[in-house]
């Protein structure tokens, strides 16, 4: 079977490594063959892959960086509107659901011909409804909210390539996640970033604008072995309390990833392989609590300014079932310090610019990176489809923003004091920022080592590098 596996745009070399770690498992090799796509050399916004159809279990549960994991049913020429219903209505749509399930039919496109998307929709809906009622006599119920099935259908200038969508909500949305902070991470984007600082579970972490605790708390599940998917799996039985902001699907082991619903992974045989590998990480996640059995153990610490948020933080690192409470206090970054006993380390941080960032006598900085999202992960946004909107839509966003700092001197001046407060405190850590900020090297006054281009949403960022040098006795 072939896949492609949507990610953030600019994380197709960190997920194909991922791909290649999930790939090498015991208990991946056991579904069968994998053989991976070469690492794309531009944005694709995913990375290609053929395996056995069981790979979509393994892929669901362990993927970190991944939004989506797409099953290409089919793929062919088109021309027009009637093409679209003749090559969808020719699949054998009664093999995979029933009637009696409900369905959501998204298309995107790229240098298409056809003139209008929401037609070319429509005729893919009605090929699927109307195989579907010539087979069993009634047709399956619109769902665009909480479908039990997605199809995802992607045009370009000639080809036509239809997909199941194997994960049901974005992967991104783990389950653990409570409240909202006002520049929410999502978490496929931070786990992408853990893998490209090269963080390693013996190495201290820190982030001193920790929010509600991201990129903590996915490094924190990586060292403990717990699977992004853990929630969704039903790994921690009675104990998981699901978060207020938990959609719906994935609140219910039952139903907590796209293809449980779907009907080949429902026979004895998927359903073993699917007990197996649950079995698999439940022996893995034993053995990492015995290594790291407290929070001070796991060498991730934090801090950040806004009490509530760090209340929040709290709630998170339980609910994602780490041990005690996270070492985490409310203290302003500019008088943070580093933690004792490091080791090879490194701070991570997202500048946050609403209420987490207050300045004193002043008002601080309204909106924030995260105002500029969308609040849903688009499909579009992740192909081809999408990306010459999400660089507009990013350009005008950061020319925003970059006007908004040039009428904030405070803030250009918190800016100036933590980058010194970096040099003089932070020296032999390896800082990394992410921000939208394309000047920040320069507020912080800071050159920095390397910049990796990465999207948040559709708003265009950078992950700076910045190596700070021991000071000399």
């Amino acid at each position: 079977m072939r896949f492609f596996v949507v990610c953030p745009g600019g994380l197709e070399a960190p997920l194909a490594q991922e791909l290649a770690s999930i790939a090498a498992r015991s208990d991946s090799k056991a579904l069968g063959n994998w053989v991976i796509d070469p690492t794309p050399t531009s944005p694709t916004g995913g990375v290609g892959l053929a395996g056995p159809i069981s790979a979509a279990m393994a892929l669901n549960l362990h993927s970190r960086i991944a939004s989506r994991v797409l099953l290409q049913l089919a793929e062919a020429p088109y021309r027009q509107e009637e093409d679209l219903y003749r090559l969808t209505h020719g699949l054998a749509w009664e093999d995979w659901f029933t009637h009696e399930q409900t369905l959501r039919v998204d298309v995107t496109a790229h240098r298409s011909p056809l003139k209008s998307l929401n037609f070319a929709t429509l005729k893919v809906k009605d090929a699927i409804v109307d195989r579907l009622r010539e087979v069993s006599g009634d047709r399956p119920g619109i769902d665009t909210a909480f479908p039990d099935v997605r199809v995802q259908v992607h045009l370009t200038a000639t080809q036509m390539t239809i997909y199941l969508d194997t994960s049901g909500e974005a992967l991104f949305k783990r389950g653990w996640r409570d409240e909202k902070g006002d520049a929410p991470l999502k978490e496929n984007l931070a786990a992408g970033i853990l893998s490209i600082t090269g963080w390693q579970a013996s190495q201290t972490l820190f982030d001193p604008m920790c929010g509600s605790g991201t990129f903590l708390i996915e490094a924190a599940q990586i060292a403990l072995a717990i699977p992004p998917g853990g929630i969704r799996a039903g790994l921690y039985g009675d104990d998981a309390k699901p978060s207020k902001l938990a959609y719906r699907p994935l609140v219910t082991s039952e139903h907590g990833f796209g293809f449980q619903r779907l009907k080949p992974f429902q026979v004895s045989s998927e359903q073993k392989k699917w007990s197996d590998l649950k079995e698999a990480v439940k022996t893995e996640m034993l053995d990492k609590r015995k290594q790291f059995p407290t929070a001070e153990s796991l060498r991730i610490s934090g801090g950040d300014i806004n009490e509530k948020l760090v209340g929040m933080f709290k709630g998170n690192w339980q609910r994602a079932q780490l041990p005690d409470m996270p070492v985490v206090r409310q203290i302003d970054a500019m008088v943070s310090k580093p933690p004792g006993d490091v080791k090879n380390p490194i701070m991570l941080l997202n500048p946050p610019y609403g209420e987490r960032l207050v300045i004193k006598g002043g008002r601080g900085r309204p909106g924030g990176v995260a105002d500029q999202l969308e609040p849903e992960d688009r499909f579009s946004q992740n192909l081809e489809t999408g990306r010459q909107i999400a660089k507009r839509s990013s350009r005008e966003s950061l020319k925003r923003l970059q006007a908004e700092d040039e009428q904030d001197p405070e803030f250009v001046e918190f800016l100036r004091q933590f980058g010194q407060h970096l040099k003089d405190v932070f020296g032999g850590w390896n800082v990394f920022v992410l921000t939208a900020d394309m000047a920040l090297p320069g507020q912080l006054r800071i050159k920095e080592s390397k910049r990796t281009p990465l999207f948040n949403g559709p708003l265009e960022c950078r992950l700076f590098k910045f190596e700070m040098h021991s000071k000399r006795g």
